[in-house]
């Protein structure tokens, strides 16, 4: 039996436990008083999207005060930002990018500190958007772009690409497509990529690949300066109702139900404060509970969530996604059975170690590890799967039976974390062709 098998049994175990005993646990600990948060404000980061939903309706409906502590919403501006004042201690706690999570963790591209995860925030629920003039040349599909990039990919179209490199890095090239991720080491831009290369399309070796903040993606289009972006909503459907982009995928095309935020914080504050950090894992939970209970509190989270102080657009951004109402902007509707979910039963919340360790594939994959990690290891260290097991107990919020779970992608590989390295190194499309081109993700910037 191998270490990394020995070590998911162990993890799967452990897990069990928690789950069984979290509920008595914790009762007791209220019961006599011990259970009280050491920190009764907590400042919590977001970003401008709609999936930071929960977070402040935990504060707005007041599901904080009722575990004795009171959120504070803080709108932020960038990803970057959020990375430094969580590691700052600016912010406690935030709304943010599983892959930044555990790229501060390991230090990639920036400062480098424990990180921990205390829960998923949500499933589901980003895009991929091409522009519209783009679609209008006959790439507005993944098949389409495919064509469109990969027509001039014979030997002398590589040379001709790789002496332009030499006299223009880090500009684009003449009919180099450009597309935005949000960071370096987070999930938009590991849909994004995952996407291109399943088609054959190098993200780095046939595209220029840039870093924009969330709310900047629709304007950076219509200005002309991407032809595509990976984001969260509601910016996809912002592009489609101001007529500057289309929706050619869905990061749930990418990977049905995959983890997206999470609610993060430093090892150092866990430390500190378990209780308070259980009574926010509580009080999320409670909000998610109530979002997905229904069309109704959709449509009123929605209308909250549009404020300025929050999203800052219109309900009709917002509110025809949440519900799984989508469409193309080429006359194509569905209802798509994977859209974005802060609940489900519980089924979206729980911190699988598997989750956090895809990322730490793909994180090798595109180069920014040089080396591959302690996959589980790592994992086990920023999961906090027994507070955040405590915390669901104690509400009755039902608890997986492992702490790795198997999901299909859209290469119709299945990751199941049980051999991180062989997966990480099985793709054809990655680092190396990236160091070869003179690109990669490890080039791009993290401010």
């Amino acid at each position: 039996m191998s270490e990394e098998r020995r070590q998911f049994i162990k993890s799967s175990a452990a897990a069990l436990a928690a789950g069984a005993t979290g509920a008595s646990v914790h009762a007791g600990a209220w019961a006599a008083g011990s259970d009280a948060p050491e920190k009764k404000e907590v400042r919590v980061g977001f970003i401008p999207l709609t999936d930071c939903a929960s977070v402040v309706m935990a504060s707005v409906l007041k599901f904080d005060e009722k575990h004795g502590v009171r959120i504070v919403p803080s709108k932020e501006a960038s990803w970057a930002g959020v990375r430094d004042k969580l590691v700052s201690g600016e912010l406690d706690m935030a709304h943010v990018l599983v892959g930044l999570v555990y790229g501060v963790h390991l230090g990639i591209g920036g400062p480098k500190k424990d990180m921990a995860v205390l829960m998923t925030l949500n499933n589901n629920g980003q895009g991929i958007t091409l522009s519209r003039s783009l679609a209008d040349r006959g790439a507005a599909d993944l098949e389409g772009l495919a064509r469109r990039v990969l027509a001039g990919k014979g030997a002398e179209g590589v040379a001709a690409k790789e002496a332009a490199r030499e006299g223009a890095r880090g500009a684009a090239r003449e009919g180099e497509l450009t597309f935005a991720q949000t960071f370096p080491t987070g999930t938009h831009a590991m849909w994004l990529y995952y996407w291109l290369a399943s088609a054959g399309i190098h993200p780095f070796a046939d595209t220029r690949v840039v870093t924009v903040p969330p709310p900047q993606m629709v304007a950076n289009m219509r200005a002309g300066a991407v032809h595509g972006f990976s984001v969260g909503e509601p910016w996809n459907h912002r592009a489609l109702i101001d007529g500057v982009g289309i929706s050619a995928a869905t990061s749930q095309d990418v990977w049905p139900d995959h983890p997206e935020k999470v609610l993060g914080t430093t090892g150092e504050f866990v430390q500190k404060h378990p209780n308070t950090c259980r009574a926010v894992v509580s009080a999320v939970l409670e909000a998610s509970r109530w979002i997905d209970a229904g069309a109704r509190n959709q449509r009123k989270m929605a209308e909250t969530i549009a404020a300025r102080e929050f999203v800052n657009t219109s309900v009709e951004a917002i509110s025809p996604r949440i519900l799984g109402h989508y469409q193309n902007g080429l006359g194509r509707t569905w209802a798509d059975p994977h859209h974005l979910r802060f609940f489900a039963d519980g089924a979206v919340n729980y911190p699988y170690l598997s989750d956090g360790m895809w990322f730490l594939t793909q994180h090798k994959r595109w180069g920014l590890l040089k080396d591959h990690p302690d996959y589980l290891g790592v994992a086990r260290a920023v999961n906090q799967v027994d507070l955040y097991a405590q915390a669901a107990s104690a509400l009755g919020v039902s608890l997986p039976k492992e702490p790795m779970r198997a999901s299909r992608l859209i290469d119709g590989v299945v990751w199941d974390g049980r051999d991180p390295r062989g997966y990480a190194d099985r793709f054809a499309i990655g680092a190396a062709q990236a160091a070869r081109s003179g690109h990669g993700a490890a080039g791009l910037p993290f401010a």
